[in-house]
């Protein structure tokens, strides 16, 4: 039987676009149903995407994770392609993309922009790609993978993913987010390399290289917490216990050298940093058994799934 594909497409303010990406799906991949949902676009993104025949919903929460998670909540699909209403992804790949996906049985399957060098030879803004390298390397040494673009917004999902998928997260984290799930929980992620080109004139981003950078940057650690916990509070154990040492070092030397200690403080300081590393310690074995625990679930409650 052929799948059931749905092309979801979150837009802002994608007038100059929206018609283009849905026209373009419509001629590479007839048989799906194209959903665009606005996010309270102030220009014509939903009358110009209603007329080129999409279907068209709307997200009144603002952030591209708010619009997507909406999006799969209500449309039932067996396949979900997710791409941006921006005209910088090319859709005449899809077909390649979706039977890589179907005969691998991937539950996600990420449009490649770095692996040939289109996305830096493109994109004009400043520290895009520095940003991009740097997110890749730090999940792929932390999660041990060997992922080439974690912030790519062009993904192929399975059904399984979709309504298994959950997070708290607003805004244009949501490809961090949706990479660091996917390698936490194990599944299968493949990758598909593309020729990205940079917005036609007139299209403006809405990325802000800085604020959403950072924004990128913590929610990384904050993940590394959440999924790694062990190692995330083990290096916080690690760290205080060095301080609380060489903290020590001085009392004990006033100690053997006077045979009193007379910097009290700074004892009692060192002695509170070595507790405190014990405690997180603790705390990072506690919570790396109820990670284990939750992924054994999450796999019994995937596999489950139809």
């Amino acid at each position: 039987m052929n799948p059931k594909i749905a092309v979801l497409v979150p837009c802002y303010n994608e007038a100059l676009t929206i018609e283009k990406v849905v026209k373009d799906f419509q001629h590479y991949i007839p048989e799906a149903e194209i959903f665009v949902y606005d996010n309270n676009s102030k220009d014509a993104t939903v009358e110009i995407a209603t007329k080129a025949g999409a279907i068209v919903g709307n997200e009144k929460k603002q952030g591209k994770a708010n619009v997507v998670f909406r999006m799969f909540r209500e449309i039932d699909a067996d396949l979900y392609i997710m791409i941006d209403g921006d005209d910088t992804y090319p859709v005449e790949c899809i077909r390649d993309m979706v039977n890589q996906f179907i005969e691998n049985k991937c539950d996600m399957l990420v449009g490649d922009r770095l692996s040939n060098k289109s996305y830096k030879k493109e994109n004009k803004r400043a520290f895009h790609n520095f940003g991009n390298n740097l997110v890749r390397n730090l999940i792929n040494i932390f999660f041990g993978s060997e992922l080439r673009d974690i912030l790519s917004g062009y993904r192929i999902f399975s059904r399984k993913f979709v309504k298994n998928y959950a997070s708290s997260i607003k805004g244009f984290e949501l490809e961090t987010d949706l990479s660091i799930y996917a390698l936490h929980y194990g599944l299968t992620i493949e990758e598909y390399s593309i020729n990205y080109r940079d917005r036609p004139e007139g299209s403006v981003s809405k990325l802000n290289t800085f604020t959403d950078g950072f924004k990128v940057i913590k929610l990384f650690f904050n993940l590394v917490r959440l999924y790694k916990p062990l190692l995330f509070f083990g290096m916080v154990s690690i760290i205080l216990f060095v301080l609380g040492i060489l903290f020590m070092i001085i009392p004990i030397r006033e100690y053997f050298e006077y045979q009193y200690v007379y910097k009290v403080p700074t004892l009692i300081f060192s002695i509170m940093l070595i507790i405190v590393s014990i405690l997180s310690l603790a705390t990072g074995l506690i919570l790396d058994n109820i990670s284990i625990i939750d992924k054994k679930n999450f796999k019994v409650r995937y596999n489950n799934t139809n």
